[in-house]
């Protein structure tokens, strides 16, 4: 069996094989995992079935680092040549609709019922349960080369599909704790008057103190990069009490949330990405 270095022609072949098995997991059809493996081996140079198996890793581990969903069964191993990550590029250039897909409508509509589902709302991530420094870095190295902030950012559809259910959690924790004439005062902020407020859902505490969650939606896991408005910092800034970033992850599979409360500079490393010019 080849243990040598993967071509472009095997990666590309491995990359599609497993968007195809990825596409058939999202659209909740049954496919055989060992069943591509096999049929992948005469195509590629004499691989064994334990290598494709772990480059399949090392793909999930690509896309954990663009902030994209990964197939259950292959968990992510971060040991990636740059040659993958090209691979993959090369794929999502021929199917630039991939990383624009709507939510799956099926989340919309139970943040719609009278009752929606409980949403998980966990700690932050914390430097206790950080992953390795290299590994780390090397998710952030591929968060920056596919702009997986920006790409959530331009996501219309799912950054309204994230609100949304934001919205519903809230008005869900409120009528839960015996405040159902606060769960009617909530409000949807950003669709009624806009982004302006520095804030999407304009919520409340059971004691009724005022909760103004900016909401940030992503696909991919929990330390998946995102953006800020200088707007957001700001108000996060003047209304400290109040203001909490209210993050959702994995939005594909099981959304999951976190909250942060400002600063927001203790919990994450603010970065700045443009700058005013204004002539002298």
């Amino acid at each position: 069996m080849s243990n040598g270095p993967w071509s472009d022609e095997e990666n590309d072949l491995i990359v599609a094989d497993y968007f195809a098995m990825l596409a058939e997991d999202l659209a909740g059809r049954r496919y055989s995992k060992a069943g591509h493996r096999r049929a992948l081996m005469p195509r590629l140079r004499n691989r064994s079935e334990a290598s494709i198996e772990f480059k399949h890793r090392n793909i999930s581990a690509v896309l954990m680092g663009l902030g994209e969903v990964w197939l259950p069964g292959y968990r992510p191993a971060v040991n990636i040549q740059t040659a993958l990550e090209d691979a993959v590029e090369r794929w999502l250039a021929r199917y630039p609709d991939w990383l624009r897909r709507p939510p799956d409508e099926s989340l919309v509509e139970a943040a719609g019922m009278q009752e929606p589902p409980p949403l998980w709302v966990g700690p932050p991530p914390t430097l206790g349960n950080r992953p390795p420094p290299k590994q780390l870095e090397r998710m952030l190295g591929i968060a920056r080369r596919f702009d997986a902030a920006g790409r959530d950012e331009r996501n219309r559809a799912l950054g309204r599909a994230g609100e949304e259910i934001a919205l519903s959690h809230e008005r869900a924790m409120l009528a839960g704790a015996g405040r159902d004439d606060l769960a009617r005062a909530v409000r949807w902020v950003s669709q009624e008057e806009g982004d302006g407020a520095g804030y999407d859902i304009a919520s409340f505490t059971p004691a009724g103190e005022n909760h103004l969650l900016e909401v940030k939606t992503t696909r991919g896991w929990e330390r998946t990069p995102f953006y800020i408005s200088q707007n957001e910092l700001a108000v996060s800034e003047a209304r400290r009490a109040e203001w909490r970033l209210f993050r959702l992850w994995n939005f594909s599979r099981e959304p999951k949330a976190f909250e942060i409360a400002p600063p927001l500079d203790a919990h994450v490393c603010l970065m700045p990405t443009a700058f005013q010019a204004r002539f002298r």
